[in-house]
């Protein structure tokens, strides 16, 4: 699949949250922790589950730098 967006961090999964209408996706990148929000319908349809390896795809408008 071509996407446009240029970050691809590749993780896995150490915990997912279901709420009633969303779902917190936890992953580890490396030393870094990456959390995500997406609908709990993506997450069942998906099968997220602890341990799974998946790509963190992010295009955003803003990306904060800090040095030091």
């Amino acid at each position: 699949m071509a996407l446009s967006a240029r970050n691809h961090l590749k993780g896995e999964i150490t915990e997912v949250i279901l709420g009633t209408v969303t779902a917190l996706i936890t992953l580890k990148v490396g030393d870094n922790i990456v959390e995500s929000v997406i609908t709990k319908r993506s997450a069942e349809e998906m099968g997220l589950k602890k341990g799974d390896k998946v790509t963190a795809v992010i295009k955003a408008t803003e990306v904060m730098i800090q040095k030091g």
